[in-house]
Protein backbone atom coordinates (compact mmCIF):
# COMPACT_ATOMS: atom_id res chain seq x y z
CA UNK A 1 0.00 0.00 0.00
CA UNK A 2 2.72 2.18 0.74
CA UNK A 3 4.35 1.91 -2.57
CA UNK A 4 0.97 2.67 -4.32
CA UNK A 5 0.87 6.14 -2.73
CA UNK A 6 4.59 6.62 -3.17
CA UNK A 7 4.46 6.08 -6.93
CA UNK A 8 1.63 8.25 -7.13
CA UNK A 9 3.10 10.71 -5.17
CA UNK A 10 5.92 11.02 -7.40
CA UNK A 11 3.56 10.81 -10.66
CA UNK A 12 1.63 13.91 -9.42
CA UNK A 13 5.20 15.71 -8.88
CA UNK A 14 6.44 14.47 -12.38
CA UNK A 15 3.01 16.03 -13.93
CA UNK A 16 3.26 18.80 -11.91
CA UNK A 17 6.79 19.69 -12.70
CA UNK A 18 5.85 19.56 -16.50
CA UNK A 19 3.03 21.63 -16.26
CA UNK A 20 5.33 23.94 -14.97
CA UNK A 21 6.86 23.95 -18.09
CA UNK A 22 3.79 25.30 -20.24
CA UNK A 23 4.12 28.52 -21.78
CA UNK A 24 0.93 30.94 -22.12
CA UNK A 25 0.77 33.64 -24.53
CA UNK A 26 -0.76 36.62 -24.08
CA UNK A 27 -3.74 37.68 -26.23
CA UNK A 28 -1.67 40.76 -27.78
CA UNK A 29 1.03 37.84 -29.26
CA UNK A 30 -1.64 36.52 -31.09
CA UNK A 31 -1.98 38.49 -34.41
CA UNK A 32 -5.53 38.58 -36.13
CA UNK A 33 -3.46 36.87 -39.80
CA UNK A 34 -2.17 34.14 -37.04
CA UNK A 35 -2.17 30.48 -38.16
CA UNK A 36 -5.30 28.22 -37.40
CA UNK A 37 -6.99 24.59 -37.72
CA UNK A 38 -5.73 24.51 -41.86
CA UNK A 39 -2.03 25.53 -41.35
CA UNK A 40 -2.59 23.57 -38.36
CA UNK A 41 -2.91 20.19 -40.14
CA UNK A 42 -0.42 21.45 -42.70
CA UNK A 43 2.46 22.24 -40.10
CA UNK A 44 1.41 18.40 -38.56
CA UNK A 45 1.59 16.58 -41.41
CA UNK A 46 4.67 17.94 -43.10
CA UNK A 47 6.42 17.21 -39.26
CA UNK A 48 9.25 14.92 -40.15
CA UNK A 49 10.46 16.73 -43.38
CA UNK A 50 10.56 20.36 -41.25
CA UNK A 51 12.30 18.57 -38.24
CA UNK A 52 15.18 17.20 -40.78
CA UNK A 53 15.50 20.47 -42.31
CA UNK A 54 15.32 22.34 -38.84
CA UNK A 55 18.51 20.57 -37.85
CA UNK A 56 20.16 22.35 -40.46
CA UNK A 57 18.48 25.46 -41.30
CA UNK A 58 17.79 27.64 -38.24
CA UNK A 59 14.80 29.47 -40.02
CA UNK A 60 13.01 26.55 -39.96
CA UNK A 61 10.45 25.35 -37.04
CA UNK A 62 8.15 22.77 -36.57
CA UNK A 63 5.43 24.65 -34.92
CA UNK A 64 4.12 28.60 -35.35
CA UNK A 65 4.53 30.61 -32.61
CA UNK A 66 1.87 32.47 -32.55
CA UNK A 67 -0.45 30.88 -33.58
CA UNK A 68 -4.75 31.12 -32.49
CA UNK A 69 -4.58 28.39 -29.85
CA UNK A 70 -6.25 25.51 -29.30
CA UNK A 71 -7.52 24.98 -33.29
CA UNK A 72 -4.46 25.29 -34.42
CA UNK A 73 -2.66 23.01 -31.71
CA UNK A 74 -5.50 20.73 -32.65
CA UNK A 75 -4.72 20.48 -36.15
CA UNK A 76 -1.53 20.09 -35.74
CA UNK A 77 -2.45 16.97 -33.91
CA UNK A 78 -4.40 15.20 -36.49
CA UNK A 79 -1.61 16.07 -39.05
CA UNK A 80 0.59 14.24 -37.14
CA UNK A 81 -1.47 11.68 -36.20
CA UNK A 82 -3.87 10.79 -38.76
CA UNK A 83 -2.31 12.53 -41.84
CA UNK A 84 1.63 12.12 -41.07
CA UNK A 85 3.70 9.68 -38.79
CA UNK A 86 1.10 8.27 -36.61
CA UNK A 87 -1.20 6.81 -39.85
CA UNK A 88 1.65 5.33 -41.12
CA UNK A 89 2.70 2.90 -37.81
CA UNK A 90 -0.77 1.88 -36.94
CA UNK A 91 -1.11 0.33 -40.38
CA UNK A 92 1.97 -1.68 -39.81
CA UNK A 93 0.86 -2.87 -36.92
CA UNK A 94 -2.32 -3.93 -38.39
CA UNK A 95 -1.16 -6.05 -41.33
CA UNK A 96 1.39 -7.34 -38.61
CA UNK A 97 -1.18 -8.86 -36.76
CA UNK A 98 -3.42 -9.88 -39.63
CA UNK A 99 -0.43 -12.05 -41.23
CA UNK A 100 0.27 -13.91 -37.68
Amino acid sequence: MATKTIRLSALFVAMLALAACAAHQTSAAVQPQAPGFLLGVWHGFIFPIAWIVSLFVHDVSVYAVPNNGGWYNFGYFIGIVFLGVGSHGSRKAVNNRGAA
